[in-house]
């Protein structure tokens, strides 16, 4: 079995950007929209700034109240949209319940939206268009180019339909040839669809859902799950049940998770070089 070391492809991809960073004109600038002061966001968000200025990105943390109101954050998009000198704005989810979610996020120019969650850079993934692709999708399809693992005419199957994975995750394997199967909560014999993907994608957060008599022989397994119990994280494969069967497989810390962040900061460079033409 090879382990897919998401530790190690962030870290020399962290030097390739820096590099590509370095040689750039001016610095790349991510702004950064937070409501409120939920614990996992404020870690999320302590994570970016640091890859980001790792890597010589500009990374501004707009925290708003709890209690702001809708049309003031969106004023606050509009004006970074028109502002030159912002290259990328991403809004952390998730938002306080009295805010629309899918307004908030559409407000964000498709030119600037770096997370890729705007219905506009959806639309063009499945579209095959230039799209900027939502970032733990964009981290899973680094770490299968990276790891030589081919997608044309394999079978992948994904286990959860969300809007960060799940569904991006459809178009960027139908975009490289794969044949897509997507499960869900409500997808009947779910073990005979696992046991047929040569590619099986996890992204349902449920610790340890997937263990060996769900897996085929060889495939490829990419368990995308984050499952905290007694401060200690999980995945939704139990890796040591499938690791003698599988030829990759990827852990739970170092895995996935590495690859989403810098991700994010690839799509910014993305975005200043493509509003640099």
């Amino acid at each position: 079995m090879i382990l897919i070391d998401g530790k190690k492809i962030q870290e020399e991809m962290i030097i390739e950007l820096r590099e590509e960073v370095s040689k750039l004109k001016t610095i790349p600038n991510l702004t950064i929209i937070q409501v409120g002061n939920y614990g996992p966001s404020n870690k999320y968000v302590a994570q970016k700034i640091k890859v980001g200025t790792s890597i010589g990105i500009d990374v501004n943390h707009i925290n708003f109240d709890d209690n702001i109101s809708e049309e003031e954050v969106i004023n606050k998009i509009e004006e970074l949209n028109n502002d030159k000198n912002v290259n990328g704005i991403m809004v952390q989810l998730p938002l306080p319940n009295h805010l629309n979610e899918d307004r908030i996020v559409n407000a964000v120019s498709h030119k600037k939206d770096v997370d890729g969650l705007t219905t506009t850079n959806i639309g063009n993934l499945f579209d095959g268009k230039n799209a900027y692709t939502p970032c733990t999708a964009l981290g899973v399809m680094e770490l299968f180019k990276r790891y030589n693992i081919p997608l044309k005419g394999k079978h992948a199957v994904i286990l959860g339909r969300s809007k960060l994975v799940g569904k991006p995750l459809i178009a960027c394997l139908l975009n490289e040839n794969a044949t897509v199967t997507v499960c869900h909560s409500k997808t009947e014999n779910l073990s005979d669809i696992t046991r047929s993907a040569d590619i099986l994608i996890v992204a349902i957060g449920k610790k340890y859902f997937v263990k060996s008599d769900m897996v085929k022989d060889n495939a490829v397994v990419i368990d995308v799950g984050i499952n905290v119990e007694d401060g200690k994280i999980y995945g939704d494969v139990d890796f040591e049940s499938v690791k003698d069967k599988v030829s990759h497989l990827t852990p739970v810390p170092n895995g996935v998770g590495r690859m989403t962040v810098i991700s994010l900061m690839k799509n910014v460079i993305k975005a200043y070089l493509e509003q640099s033409k």
